[in-house]
């Protein structure tokens, strides 16, 4: 038997709190309970990042998420364990996020690798500094990789890399780029720590709520019950949404996704920065990447001369993606494919008794919603679909999460879906995680694929 509390909804941001506990019958073993997944957690690495613990509300994807991520960071292949650490810094100082940063930092340290290297990118070797323009290109702007930026690191040099350790390469850049998403799109950055946003504090198996589930206080009780306040519905919000969701099936004139993306840039879909238009502290990061000032641009405003829409149906992860990815970095294929499938399994009877609609057709909006951002299309898709499913706030969280992560803030997170609950919009960004890592693995597999077949 496994003490846990009952189901409740933690604050954007929050640390496990202690709640009072019920028990129930439970398989310490069951590798769908977020208490074994967080022990193992906790065995392995001695704390509780606040990343498993926002995942942890949906524990089959954790359970995913965790395997993938051990077998980029831990397991055998291409690239040496300091180096893939090292890759995962400069991919989220390309995002400022902190709480990844400082994560693999430690990381890198206990791989034994060279402190020197933490001062920058001038104090690595050339042949990781090379890394550094598609690190930049697939963090802000996927499109504008070509065969040409493969070649380069490619050619015969000292410092050339092979085609399995590139491979291995991007898919920790896509990996961590997307992270980095999910890591301020829950609020993971603001709470870590006391020292500071996004400092580390070690966390012991002592402080955790699973392991003191009936050591109750009146904090918690108040949390519960304002987060119980939060989650009631807002009826008139929701009519309108069962409305517009009714009037897709009536729906008869298709629209251009590029007319999706000229309306977000008519409509103002841009995130709420600072008033001074930075980001507190990036400057401390700034070591660890060049051309700061490289960030996202809207697809729509791209030169149409150099870059074309990207067509699902000419290059897809399923019939293109996956057996490459899977033949240069052997299993790694089948671990993300099961990623994606996973998220896109994700069940929530709640959310679609919220939507009056299949979970399918929503998940689907949100989903090719950000592919479309980054210029990738399906031709059997209306988007049409896009305007109707989703209001602005939330097209103004998701376009924020998914471009500037950098620069999404607790209001935002606040504001879009208040009626829906905490464990509903961590699922949401789960699907802008994993939308965005495949749209960055899309552009760069198919260049390697055209730099392998020219």
């Amino acid at each position: 038997m496994i003490v846990c509390p009952q189901s409740v909804e933690h604050p954007r941001g929050s640390r496990c709190q202690r709640l009072p506990g019920q028990v129930v019958k439970m398989s310490s073993s069951d590798p769908e309970c977020p208490q074994f997944l967080f022990v193992k957690v906790l065995a392995s690495r001695g704390r509780l990042e606040a990343v498993t613990q926002q995942m942890g509300y949906h524990p089959q994807y954790l359970d995913s998420f965790l395997k993938t991520q051990h077998y980029l960071m831990h397991m055998d292949g291409p690239l040496p364990f300091d180096c893939r650490h090292y890759i995962a810094i400069m991919a989220a100082a390309r995002h400022q996020c902190r709480y990844l940063v400082n994560l693999h930092v430690l990381q890198f340290l206990r791989a034994g690798g060279d402190p020197q290297w933490l001062r920058g990118l001038e104090f690595i070797p050339p042949k990781l500094r090379n890394l550094n323009e598609i690190n930049k290109i697939l963090a802000h702007r996927p499109w504008l990789i070509t065969k040409e930026h493969i070649e380069k690191l490619l050619k015969i040099s000292e410092w050339s890399w092979s085609l399995a350790e590139l491979v291995h390469a991007v898919v920790l850049l896509a990996h961590c780029h997307a992270l980095a998403s999910f890591v301020f799109g829950c609020g993971c950055e603001q709470d870590e720590g006391l020292g500071g946003r996004g400092s580390l504090k070690p966390l012991s198996l002592g402080n955790q709520c699973f392991c003191e589930a009936t050591a109750g206080n009146s904090y918690s009780q108040e949390l519960l019950r304002i987060n119980r306040k939060r989650s009631l519905d807002s009826c008139m919000e929701l009519d309108s949404l069962r409305e517009r969701m009714q009037r897709i099936h009536v729906e008869t004139e298709g629209r251009d996704e590029m007319r999706l993306l000229q309306q977000d840039r008519e409509e103002g879909l841009s995130p709420l920065a600072d008033t001074d238009g930075e980001v507190t502290g990036a400057t401390n990061l700034a070591c660890y990447m060049q051309d700061p000032d490289f960030g996202y641009q809207d697809f729509a405003r791209r030169d149409e001369n150099q870059t074309q829409v990207f067509r699902v149906q000419d290059y897809s992860w399923e019939d293109h993606g996956f057996s490459l990815v899977n033949r240069l970095y052997s299993d790694i294929g089948h671990l993300l494919d099961e990623k994606f499938r996973m998220v896109d399994g994700l069940q929530s009877s709640a959310m679609a008794k919220r939507q009056g609609c299949e979970p399918s057709v929503f998940k689907r909006g949100i989903w090719n919603y950000i592919h479309c951002m980054f210029g990738i299309r399906y031709d059997d898709y209306d988007y049409a679909e896009v305007n109707q499913l989703l209001e602005r706030m939330l097209k103004v969280y998701i376009k924020t999460v998914t471009c500037y992560p950098e620069k999404t803030n607790s209001e935002m997170f606040d504001r879009f879906w208040k009626q829906f609950k905490h464990s509903e919009k961590v699922h949401v960004n789960l699907l802008i995680l994993e939308a965005r890592m495949q749209a960055e693995l899309l552009y760069a597999l198919q260049a390697i694929t055209q730099y392998m077949i020219s």
